[in-house]
């Protein structure tokens, strides 16, 4: 139960780490004027996206696992599985990459930061309802929204200790979609 709970909290810090390291990826690029020499590199799209989106996910990752402290605690008066601390961080880890790829995206749609971390938010959150939503509709659409919703069914498997292919293919699936999303916007902006 206590690393339940510290796998709930850290999700919550995780969403909003990823959305604040992010949102400065390539808005900060076009804001002092350096998105020119991005677009005149030799680097495609894609290259520019996933080399920035890397970079910030090890940062993240790194910030994550110097929090296994904590969970060691437990070890010290109770019992503590190393598999449910490996699935719990390998799900924040799943859960921040899904968030930072969803910055990214927003990052490429602004040149402020601070506009871009409010859209990469506003995406996040509108992820995060979808289960509210769920429960206040009929069933096709009710279970088409709870596939949907970013945290509530795909990450409690994780906090448990518990991991599904599923929430797995969920998560990488969210971030490929937004990282192609993020390809196809400066894609369209290079054409400008």
């Amino acid at each position: 139960e206590v690393l339940r709970q510290f796998f709930y909290f850290s999700s919550g810090t995780t969403m909003i780490t990823g959305i604040l390291l992010s949102m400065r990826l390539i808005a900060e690029e076009r804001g002092s004027g350096t998105i020119v020499l991005l677009r005149t590199s030799p680097l495609s799209s894609g290259e520019i996206v996933v080399g920035k989106f890397l970079s910030a996910l090890g940062f993240l990752a790194f910030i994550t696992l110097c929090s296994i402290y904590m969970p060691l605690l437990v070890m010290v008066h109770g019992k503590v599985s190393p598999g449910h601390l490996a699935a719990g961080y390998g799900g924040l880890l799943l859960l921040g990459a899904a968030s930072i790829a969803i910055g990214t995206f927003a990052s490429t749609l602004s040149r402020v930061q601070v506009v871009s971390a409010i859209l990469g938010a506003a995406i996040l959150v509108g992820l995060l309802v979808l289960w509210f939503v769920a429960r206040r509709t009929e069933p096709p659409v009710s279970s088409i929204l709870v596939a949907l919703a970013l945290y509530s069914t795909h990450f409690e498997p994780f906090m448990k200790g518990v991991v599904h292919l599923k929430d797995v293919v969920y998560y990488l699936s969210i971030t490929y979609f937004f990282l192609l999303l993020s390809m196809r916007s400066l894609d369209a902006q290079r054409l400008d």
